[in-house]
């Protein structure tokens, strides 16, 4: 069992930063691959990133990719999301998600963590 728990989200203009956090529980962490996902208000869940249980491989949507950086400290169990350069389409909740399935697909992932709000004011 994983708990997650996310942490950094806010209100910032466009072109400005955040830093997302997403501290798991539980000894296992560093034998899941991680993933960030996105959801807007009446849209569908998105994929936005994903990183390897060793996190040396990482993979990034399009719409993110060059903008975001994914990152995970495997002894502080936790996983990161870097945003630069963002623009109002990034406002959405955002979540993390634990899986044994390196996937950009939501159903692959195993566990979830609440969601923290991303605004982006223009």
């Amino acid at each position: 069992q994983v708990q997650l728990v996310e942490s950094g989200g806010g209100l910032v203009q466009a072109g400005g930063s955040l830093r997302l956090s997403c501290a798991a529980s539980g000894r296992t962490f560093s034998t899941y691959a991680m993933g960030w996902f996105r959801q807007a208000p009446g849209k569908e869940r998105e994929f936005v990133a994903r990183i390897s249980a060793s996190g040396l491989g990482t993979l990034y949507a399009d719409s993110v990719k060059g903008r975001f950086t994914i990152s995970r400290d495997n002894a502080k169990n936790t996983v990161y999301l870097q945003m630069n350069s963002l623009k109002p389409e990034d406002t959405a909740v955002y979540y993390c998600a634990a899986g044994s399935v390196w996937s950009v697909r939501s159903a692959n992932y195993d566990y979830w963590g609440q969601g923290a709000q991303v605004t982006v004011s223009s």
